[in-house]
């Protein structure tokens, strides 16, 4: 991925709210399904990390959590966490309503 498209990732983000809460219990099974769902449907998400209760700092959530479903870490600013993975079926939707 090239810096422009993540720099045009990264202010898409920006108008988005976080869809997920990164707390004590770190990254399991349940928060990796749901972000991959949530990938599936969306393309670009955003979730937080709560610092204070957080078992690993941000970046290492996100590396995980990029594994774990495929995706590319966008960014890691503070507590917010920005992934990205294509979709091909998002994109043949938007082909078919043009």
């Amino acid at each position: 991925m090239t810096s422009k498209q993540r720099a045009k990732f990264r202010s898409q983000a920006n108008r988005i709210e976080p869809l997920f809460q990164v707390g004590k219990s770190g990254v399991g099974d349940t928060l990796i399904k749901q972000t991959d769902e949530a990938l599936t449907a969306r393309e670009l998400i955003k979730l937080r990390v709560l610092l204070e209760t957080a078992p690993e700092k941000p970046k290492e959530i996100a590396v995980k959590l990029a594994e774990a479903t495929g995706s590319e870490v966008i960014g890691v600013i503070g507590g917010s966490i920005i992934l990205y993975r294509y979709n091909e079926q998002l994109h043949k939707k938007d082909n078919k309503k043009k």
